[in-house]
């Protein structure tokens, strides 16, 4: 599977580490930046680049997903939930790292570096990249309705 990445300067650490351990279990991991630390850097180009990479990979018929990290993560989700086809989700402990995957198929994981320790964080990052989703049509009905909603505008009850 590959692994798109970004993040800004909060995230650095969690970053460069998470790159290497997943590297190392079989990941092929895209870094989509920052290249160097700047206490002043702005994280929506980072992740929005990162988030579009998912996105076209997927559409490539790519195994894909990507990780956006910050200080709380919130920002970063914001940002790559604005690429068209892209559902990002907070994790925050396993079971939201494992549901984002299980009922919203959600293609993006954001994760706060500043709120877990390196090795919380790497373990909601990897439950979420081996989680499937269920395919329950339920949860395909809803992924639809944001679809279309992001598509045409309309709200579908």
């Amino acid at each position: 599977m590959r692994v798109h990445i970004a993040t800004d300067h909060a995230g650095m650490e969690l970053s460069s580490h998470l790159i290497t351990s997943l590297s190392a279990s079989g990941y092929e991991m895209v870094d989509h930046g920052p290249a160097a630390y700047d206490a002043e850097d702005d994280y929506p180009a980072f992740c929005i680049n990162a988030a579009a990479a998912v996105v076209a990979d997927q559409a490539a018929g790519v195994d894909a997903l990507g990780i956006v990290l910050g200080g709380s993560g919130n920002g970063e989700q914001i940002a790559a939930n604005k690429v068209k086809g892209v559902r990002a989700a907070l994790a925050w402990n396993l079971d939201t790292a494992k549901l984002a995957r299980q009922h919203n198929d959600a293609n993006v994981v954001a994760v706060g570096g500043r709120q877990h320790s390196v090795e919380e964080a790497t373990e909601l990052v990897k439950a979420f990249l081996a989680e499937p989703f269920t395919n329950a049509e339920r949860h395909e009905r809803r992924i639809g309705k944001i679809a279309a909603f992001e598509t045409t505008g309309e709200i579908v009850e």
